[in-house]
């Protein structure tokens, strides 16, 4: 077990809207159909397209491991009547006491709020106590563009990333959050 690989209890991070609870085994399904939807899987570095069999299995397992680099909230909307699962959201451990901040949202609840309160909240909780956190999305979707500045965060540069659904390099802007 490398050092960025301990575990630490993933709290249940409260918002007006939305439980960001841990993964459990029960969210295949909807992971598995939110994440099969094209316009889903393009805007992420990770998410292929088609999604084979069995990828997502592998995904909560390892979300689920005691031995992980990144911890993956559900965002759960059950608590006031809501869905249950209406996207994802995950904090990877970087060194020198950083974190990287990922997520998706389910093309149902986009341009809601959802996203800017689930990283909002994810930054309030810092339930990794780092010192600063990043993002990054890709030039072609302003509107995560847009949630990363509404939370604080500001743009750093331009970079590249791999998406696996587009099978290529994708242009991407690169945002910093210092939380001391």
């Amino acid at each position: 077990m490398t050092a960025q690989q301990y575990l630490v209890a993933q709290p249940l991070i409260e918002t007006e809207r939305v439980d960001l609870r841990p993964l459990r085994r029960s969210d295949m399904g909807l992971i598995e159909m939110h994440a099969s939807d094209e316009r889903v899987a393009r805007m992420t570095t990770s998410i292929p397209h088609p999604l084979p069999p069995g990828v997502t299995e592998a995904f909560v397992t390892r979300a689920m491991a005691a031995e992980r680099d990144e911890d993956v909230w559900a965002m759960d909307g059950t608590r006031l009547d809501g869905p249950e699962l209406m996207g994802l959201i995950s904090l990877e451990r970087m060194d020198r006491n950083q974190s990287e901040v990922g997520y998706w949202v389910a093309p149902a609840f986009w341009n809601t709020g959802l996203a800017s309160d689930a990283v909002r909240a994810l930054v309030e909780a810092n339930p990794m106590d780092h010192d600063t956190m990043f993002a990054s999305v890709f030039q072609d979707n302003p509107a995560s563009a847009k949630v990363l500045t509404n939370c604080g965060f500001d743009y750093i540069g331009d970079a590249e990333s791999y998406s696996v659904a587009r099978g290529s390099q994708v242009p991407t802007w690169t945002y910093l959050r210092k939380l001391r």
